[in-house]
């Protein structure tokens, strides 16, 4: 990571954290990936804009069988095709192989669908010119919250986020977020493995188990705003089921060492 953190972590004059704010941007990369939401991506690719002034743009086509694609170029985001709908892990997994190869130092993870607000995100990266990380976590579940699901799903999300606690030895209230600021060192870690099926609980786990830090911050999420979420109520439950098994298989299995924060952090990766 560049050294903001002198420039910003003692400054108190709003011109200084904004001239830092700018700095940062140049070198930051905001990825969508997005499946079949030509109907959300304009509204939201304005905002973009609007918020976070500098940054560059990509929007991964997740095999779409509509306009995404077509409505994200005609809107100046740089466009990334897979060839079917590979799912959520791989097309972000994509997004950060194609900014780390154009050289981005940090990345804003946003969902396709409105609900993860540009606005907010100047709170991650205001956090991370604060007190620089690894990874800095929009959460839904702060102090002031004014989030608000199905009884059901805020009951397993809850149970998920203390089972995610307990395996990686920090407290975590949403590790199904995806909103997220990325450092460089990070998304090298990532360019290597990143999990598939449920890939933010999954990702936060593997983060920690190769020495990577992560903080949350408090934001405010959107409703949808167009289509229709993948994930039913019904199928909450079975949603959970599945990623605390993966996240059990995941404790199995040995980590890559050429992706642990020690071997990236010394100049040992690939840039």
């Amino acid at each position: 990571m560049f050294g903001l953190d002198s420039a910003v972590g003692t400054c108190e004059s709003e011109p200084a954290m904004n001239e830092a704010l700018r700095e940062f941007l140049s070198r930051t990369r905001v990825l969508i990936p997005a499946f079949n939401e030509e109907a959300s991506l304009p509204g939201l690719l304005a905002e973009v804009r609007a918020q976070l002034p500098g940054a560059s743009v990509a929007v991964v086509d997740d095999g779409s069988t509509d306009g995404t694609a077509d409505v994200a170029r005609a809107c100046g985001a740089r466009v990334l095709r897979l060839p079917c709908n590979l799912g959520v892990g791989p097309a972000v997994q994509t997004g950060f192989k194609d900014a780390l190869e154009c050289g981005c130092d940090y990345l804003i993870r946003m969902d396709g669908d409105g609900q993860h607000p540009p606005a907010e995100a100047r709170k991650l990266v205001e956090a991370m010119l604060r007190h620089p990380t690894d990874l800095i976590v929009g959460t839904r579940y702060g102090e002031r919250s004014t989030y608000h699901g199905n009884w059901s799903r805020q009951l397993v999300l809850k149970g998920l986020a203390l089972f995610v606690s307990v395996i990686c030895r920090k407290r975590i209230t949403d590790p199904t977020s995806g909103f997220w600021l990325v450092s460089r060192p990070l998304l090298q870690c990532f360019a290597l493995h990143y999990p598939a099926d449920y890939p933010e609980a999954e990702a936060i786990a593997l983060l920690r188990r190769q020495g990577f830090s992560l903080e949350e911050v408090p934001v405010a999420f959107k409703p949808r705003q167009a289509g229709m979420s993948s994930i039913r109520a019904w199928g909450t439950v079975n949603f959970a089921a599945k990623v605390f098994l993966a996240l059990f298989v995941d404790r199995l299995r040995s980590v890559d060492p050429r992706g642990s924060a020690t071997f990236i952090k010394k100049g040992c990766a690939a840039p």
